[in-house]
């Protein structure tokens, strides 16, 4: 369902204050956000978390609770309510807006219950040295959802479902407890030598009962909410086959084609290249390393930027790379705090939207700013997404070439009325570059959209043009 000019938003921030109120904002922003050019929205984890109304939706408690039930002191999630949630999706379905559900099936947190279980303590630094002998813990892990009386599912959760947990109520320890008889699920990322305890009570992949359930809640919720598609929380912490079974499964019994993009956390591109061989070609992965290059580049005042897409995902397969600038994980404050500074977003938004590589993600704290931090919208981001919409077309001419000054161009198309632009961007003084764009164009006069020029540039007759960048900055140029 990808379009060549396809524009995905990332439509929360940890921080967004929404009073409950979410997914009403979207329905009434929904035409809005499809004349900027977006096609799909990854809305934010719809479930009830451990947190209740204050739960940015990760420490997920009832996945069957959509904001329905009375639970964990609230009936609504952080962003609304369940009727509120399967409107939302009919009207971004109305404004051709497809709708991403963020998936996060690695853990839970907040059980209703503690059970008393043998387990032994591991390291930290390392998930498969064992530090301590068996020895009793009181845990979270009995699950049965008082507050929804079994609707839609009778499944209960108990501590055989799960591998481990990080909190023991009887010594009040925080600490990595494996259950007895339970060994970490294979197939994950090999950090802390094994990658599969992340956070909270660790889902068993390897139990049977576990991926019955898991498919069974995952059909359900395509059917009963409508999306078109899915980002998956946490793959490097889930053995592969689980999601690669999974997804080919929910594809097959609701007969929906389903986008279905990872986030696998890793700076590593050729671990990105394993996890989509093994998923078979079935996901895309957010193209982590690029926002990496952008990170660094924004840092470091000597950076090469011919070397913006080395050991990326969108230059080696760009079929497959979902690429991003920022979002809630790398903004400041945040696990992964890896936030782009503020002067070289417009050149790391204009590498994403306006190059013909990779299905790019516009994150609502860039687009709408992070109160919080008192992170103001970036004015430009706007206008690159409309250029975006209505100007990046045609061949593509890249000048990807000097460590201080890149640029390429889009000749345009004639489908799309004065199509075609020209991108410089410095990370040093003010420069220029001569960039062919076409003989088709020879004879027009191109502006800077950004403004950071007056004058016009003139293409020669054999198609080329001078096109000028201020130091530290982008310019855009498109026809007058």
């Amino acid at each position: 369902m990808k379009e060549i000019n396809g524009t995905i938003m990332q439509y929360f921030e940890w921080y967004m204050e929404c009073n409950q109120n979410l997914w009403n904002q979207i329905s009434e922003r929904a035409n809005e956000l499809s004349k900027l050019g977006i096609t799909g929205i990854w809305l934010p984890p719809a479930y009830k978390g451990f947190g209740g109304k204050n739960d940015v939706g990760y420490s997920v408690y009832d996945v069957y609770d959509l904001g329905e039930f009375d639970q964990k002191g609230t009936v609504k999630t952080k962003y609304g309510s369940k009727d509120e949630y399967l409107n939302c999706i009919q009207v971004l379905k109305q404004a051709d807006i497809e709708s991403y559900a963020d998936i996060v099936l690695n853990h839970k947190m907040g059980a209703d219950l503690l059970q008393t279980i043998p387990a032994k303590k591991v390291d930290f630094g390392d998930h498969n040295n064992e530090i301590s002998n068996q020895e009793n813990v009181r845990v979270a892990t009995k699950f049965i959802f008082p507050g929804r009386k079994n609707k839609y599912s009778d499944f209960k959760w108990n501590w055989t479902h799960f591998d481990g947990i990080d909190y023991d109520e009887n010594s009040k320890e925080h600490a990595i407890f494996k259950f007895k008889d339970k060994k970490w699920n294979d197939a994950v990322d090999e950090e802390y030598g094994n990658y599969d305890y992340l956070m909270g009570a660790d889902i068993d992949f390897e139990n049977p009962e576990v991926v019955e359930e898991c498919k069974k809640w995952g059909k359900w919720y395509v059917e009963f909410t409508d999306v078109t598609g899915f980002r998956l929380d946490a793959v490097k912490h889930i053995p592969v086959h689980f999601y690669n079974e999974w997804i080919k499964d929910l594809r097959e019994k609701t007969g929906k084609e389903l986008f279905t993009v990872g986030e696998y956390w890793s700076g590593d591109v050729n671990k990105l290249h394993k996890y989509l061989t093994e998923t078979e070609g079935q996901v895309s992965l957010f193209d982590v390393p690029l926002h990496y290059n952008f990170w660094e580049a924004s840092k470091q005042e000597d950076y090469d930027l011919s070397k913006i897409f080395d050991n990326t995902l969108v230059k080696d397969n760009p079929n497959k790379a979902v690429t991003f600038v920022d979002n809630h994980d790398t903004q400041p404050e945040q696990a992964l705090e890896s936030f782009v500074e503020r002067w070289f977003k417009p050149a790391a938004y204009s590498i994403i939207l306006l190059r013909n590589e990779g299905y790019p993600c516009v994150f609502y704290g860039d687009f709408y700013g992070i109160p919080h931090n008192n992170i103001n919208p970036l004015e430009e981001l706007k206008i690159i997404m409309e250029l975006r919409k209505d100007k990046a077309y045609g061949e593509q001419h890249d000048y990807i070439d000097n460590p201080n000054y890149i640029g390429w161009t889009r000749s345009g198309d004639e489908e799309h009325i004065k199509s075609g632009l020209a991108v410089v961007i410095s990370n040093a003084e003010d420069g220029e570059k001569r960039m062919y764009i076409g003989k088709n164009l020879a004879g027009e006069k191109f502006i800077d959209s950004l403004g950071n020029f007056e004058d016009t540039v003139e293409i020669d007759e054999e198609g080329f043009g001078n096109f000028k960048v201020k130091g530290r900055s982008t310019s855009i140029w498109i026809k007058k």
